[in-house]
């Protein structure tokens, strides 16, 4: 059986560009690039994306014994729903020293099951959904947020029972930025969450939070628009993507932070 009437997804693109694809898919995928420009130029982006990131932590690269073990898992197709189950304990601790580390940034793939139906929370939807609430909300003066951060306890409380798992608000004090408060928003249908912190000139960055019902993991992604920046990815039961107007190395040091408390 083969898969060459299967149209090519975001997945298969995302798997091409991270190395996760067996061979006879990578020669389908890289025909279908080849009669559509744009996606192939998508592609290219994707992979300076990487490199970039890669650069810019390259200089905390380290490696572990269960890297290859990690990656290994990821890439089998026919393994990889139980290869989840059995390393889910290690594997966001696994993924933040990957990526962070520089090691293999970019290079973790989500699962990829053949025929299952798309998570409730695509990928693909949530920079543009983070961009939506950055313009909406980021530039309103009087009331940018519902409650705000001298709430903060609340806050947590209140959008953790939305989102129905347990919310740390991220501190990002060190990294010049001070909590204006959060709000409910909708995301892919369903209730989601929105920080916006602020440094001392006002410029202000955006924290959007949504359902993964399908418990589809990615990694780090960055998207950039009309001078948005977005960095986004999903781990677990939450999607989560940071935007801003700051520059992709500042937006990538406010991510990086958020990533790893919201692992804690």
């Amino acid at each position: 059986m083969t898969d060459k009437n299967i149209p090519v997804s975001e997945d298969d693109l995302h798997a091409y560009v991270d190395g996760f694809l067996d061979p006879d898919r990578r020669l389908e995928v890289e025909a279908w690039l080849g009669k559509n420009p744009d996606a192939a130029a998508m592609v290219a982006d994707w992979r300076r994306q990487n490199e970039d990131i890669r650069g810019l932590f390259a200089g905390r690269a380290e490696t572990r014994a269960e890297d290859a073990t990690l990656v290994s898992r990821a890439g089998n197709r026919t393994d990889i729903r139980s290869a989840r189950n059995q390393a889910r304990p290690w594997q966001a601790a696994a993924a933040v020293m990957l990526f962070v580390g520089g090691a293999i940034a970019g290079q973790l793939a989500p699962p990829y099951f053949t025929g299952a139906p798309q998570p409730t929370l695509q990928t693909a939807a949530l920079p543009d959904q983070s961009r939506s609430a950055f313009l909406i909300y980021a530039s309103d003066i009087r009331h940018p947020v519902e409650v705000g951060a001298d709430e903060q306890q609340h806050l947590a409380a209140w959008l953790g029972k939305r989102l129905d798992t347990p919310l740390r608000i991220p501190d990002l004090s060190a990294l010049g930025l001070k909590l204006v408060g959060g709000r409910l928003v909708p995301v892919s249908g369903k209730a989601g969450a929105l920080l916006m912190y602020e440094d001392d000139a006002g410029e202000r960055i955006t924290v959007l939070l949504g359902r993964n019902e399908e418990n589809r993991e990615t990694s780090f992604r960055y998207a950039s628009e009309a001078g948005l920046e977005t960095f986004y990815w999903i781990d677990g039961p939450i999607g989560y993507a940071v935007t801003g107007e700051i520059s992709r190395e500042r937006l990538q040091q406010v991510a990086d932070d958020c990533y790893r408390q919201f692992e804690t």
